[in-house]
């Protein structure tokens, strides 16, 4: 077994990806050693990302930040990394973390070169189908109500309720099983 790999990693998770632009994209569960990277990705991330994924400034990226983005148990804390195959380098990621017996708040950030490419939208179905198997049937997102790119991964995931205040909105969306299996199928042709 990988050394790399921790106990209970899900490697049905790891797909290769043919977006609909025809730039491929390698999708696998985060691990421990992605610290370094992701360290890096919101350290050079631009101002815009960091303000529409973190609704405001980010937080100091420490070690023990990192460490708690990295280090899931693919349960009840789950992530995803989108990386280029090309030259390995990180360029999304997504996660869920259980705020509820059957409820998870979603996060995805997506490097801007590869937005609008489907990525977002590969990375949340794939999360929907581990969350859907692990007992989370709902998820949450709270957000800068001017993101039309949430707002729109929101409608494609089957809308729900959504509160505007001071720029702010909140949804929830109750997870469909047959549509995600859908929408998965037809990601991969």
């Amino acid at each position: 077994m990988d050394r790399r790999v921790p106990l209970g990693y899900p490697r049905e998770y790891e797909r290769d990806l043919r977006l609909p632009d025809g730039r491929a994209v390698h999708l696998r569960p985060v691990l421990p050693t992605d610290t370094a990277q992701l360290a890096d990705a919101i350290r050079t991330a631009d101002p815009d990302t960091l303000h529409r994924r973190f609704v405001g400034s980010p937080p100091p990226v420490t070690p023990t930040l990192l460490a708690h983005l990295c280090t899931v148990d693919y349960c009840r804390r789950f992530a995803l990394v989108a990386t280029d195959p090309s030259t390995g380098r990180g360029i999304g990621i997504a996660r869920y973390e259980a705020t509820g017996d059957d409820a998870a708040e979603v996060a995805v950030v997506v490097d801007p070169a590869w937005r609008g490419a489907g990525l977002a939208t590969a990375l949340i179905e794939l999360l929907a189908r581990a969350a859907l198997t692990r007992g989370i049937t709902t998820f949450s997102a709270y957000y800068l109500a001017g993101n039309r790119p949430v707002a729109a991964l929101v409608d494609h995931l089957g809308g729900g309720r959504q509160i505007i205040k001071e720029g702010l909105a909140e949804a929830a969306v109750r997870l469909d099983g047959a549509r995600v299996e859908a929408a998965l199928h037809a990601l991969d042709g």
